[in-house]
């Protein structure tokens, strides 16, 4: 019978020692706490970027939509422009430029000259201290 004993007051006290070790111990608490935080940072993040991500489609979108209008109201002034002055030489027609249909699909404006990546004049970069003076 006295094993019985000791055996049960064995058992109760490993269960009472572990209770007190997983509600007593400060850092596991702790632990758990920033586990809590951490989750409800990622949840947070997650739709954060879920909204940014909404938000640039949906500008992306509207930028597309008013590029279109954009384009239609240039072809429409070009037209009537044609149609309104007829004798106004082509460079003095504030809409000479006109969108084909490829041009308005591609969203190119015609360019009269390409630029340049060099200057009218050298820059002196090469020149010898002598012919500076």
């Amino acid at each position: 019978m006295t094993w019985e004993y000791a055996l049960i007051g064995l058992v109760v006290g490993i269960i009472i020692g572990a209770l007190a070790m997983r509600f007593g111990n400060r850092k596991l608490r702790q632990q758990q706490t920033l586990q809590k935080e951490l989750d409800t940072s990622k949840a947070e993040l997650d739709q954060y970027r879920k909204e940014l991500t909404g938000h640039f489609a949906r500008s992306a979108e509207l930028l597309d939509n008013m590029a279109d209008d954009y384009r239609q109201l240039y072809q429409h002034m070009a037209k009537s422009s044609n149609n309104l002055l007829p004798d106004v030489p082509g460079e003095q027609n504030p809409f000479r430029y006109r969108l084909t249909e490829a041009e308005a699909d591609n969203d190119q404006i015609p360019v009269e000259m390409q630029p340049r990546d060099y200057p009218e004049s050298a820059s002196g970069l090469l020149r010898t201290p002598q012919s500076r003076k």
